[in-house]
């Protein structure tokens, strides 16, 4: 396979492509394409199975994690196959075998007990519609992109509930043919993200004062008609931590914690997997289902006092 035809092949691929995912998910493939994927296989060298585990160890000596490499994977994965249909080349089994010391990489931040009632007592104790925001969040596990993306008029005060049916991101992309750099509102992650999640009381008793006297379009956070960029956010949040000496962690920290404390609580996964926008149940026990030793204790004595 020459330089050439796996360059051709790749942006084939990117103008198909385009037309069937939204402009964030496209600009995040053409980025991890141009970043990781044509500096390497762009050369010459062959995608084959053993190239694409070199592939992979060279992905790893850079630092990048395994859930950053299986995402660059996908889309090596989409262009070899995008060149098999083409007929350029023939369809190659690519599976990635990560070393068992990255399998484990990149496990979810979740707050500890005492931090989060930390944070939870201060954002109540101390309003601001940012603060609003991270209440929301640790309430209802929303991504950062959906609490900025939310309204007055997505808080149903009647109903209870929120109903997550936008979120917003600042998508950039640049592949030396053109250049994008823009804040998009666009409908949520998945089909399942567009949901309905109740609001607890703590949220009730600090928006159900304000939606009476707030604009329907205005932002929540924001407070505001133009939306808060999640960056600024982000900054805002981790401000906040180090003023209340709380080990500094990501904002989807907060969504961890939410569904971390609801499997704590003995909800039920599917519940739990519906509030949170998954598509499938077994993303939720993937990502928060961690028996402990009790939980196996319990297992155990359960089938022997079955058995007696």
């Amino acid at each position: 396979m020459s330089n050439s035809s796996f360059t051709r092949v790749a942006q084939l691929w990117k103008a198909d492509k385009r037309q069937w995912v939204k402009t964030s998910t496209y600009c995040t493939y053409v980025n991890q394409l141009n970043k990781h994927i044509l500096p390497y296989f762009g050369g010459g060298v062959t995608p084959t199975e053993e190239s694409v585990q070199e592939f992979t160890r060279h992905l790893l000596d850079k630092g990048l994690g395994a859930s950053s490499i299986r995402d660059i994977m996908l889309v090596l994965k989409m262009v070899m196959r995008h060149g098999a249909k083409l007929g350029v080349w023939p369809l190659v089994d690519i599976r990635l075998r990560l070393p068992v010391s990255a399998r484990g990489a990149g496990e979810m931040p979740v707050l500890s007990h005492s931090d989060q009632k930390r944070l939870l007592t201060h954002v109540q104790e101390h309003f601001s519609f940012r603060n609003l925001g991270i209440l929301i969040a640790l309430h209802s596990g929303l991504r950062i992109g959906e609490v900025c993306a939310l309204q007055w008029k997505d808080l149903d005060i009647e109903s209870g509930v929120i109903r997550v049916v936008k979120t917003i991101s600042r998508i950039y992309m640049n592949d030396g043919q053109e250049h994008i750099y823009s804040l998009q509102l666009t409908a949520p992650k998945t089909a399942s993200s567009v949901r309905e999640v109740p609001m607890s009381r703590a949220v009730l008793r600090f928006v159900r004062p304000l939606s009476k006297i707030m604009a329907p379009d205005f932002f929540v956070i924001s407070n505001g008609p133009e939306p808060l960029e999640p960056r600024y956010y982000r900054g805002y949040f981790h401000k906040l931590l180090r003023s209340l000496d709380i080990r500094d962690t990501r904002f989807h920290a907060l969504r961890h914690s939410f569904a971390t404390r609801c499997i704590e609580s003995k909800c039920d996964y599917k519940t739990v997997s519906v509030i949170l926008g998954h598509s499938s149940i077994s993303t939720t026990m993937d990502l928060y289902v961690h028996p402990g030793l009790a939980d196996k204790r319990r297992c155990i004595n359960r089938i022997t006092n079955s058995l007696e």
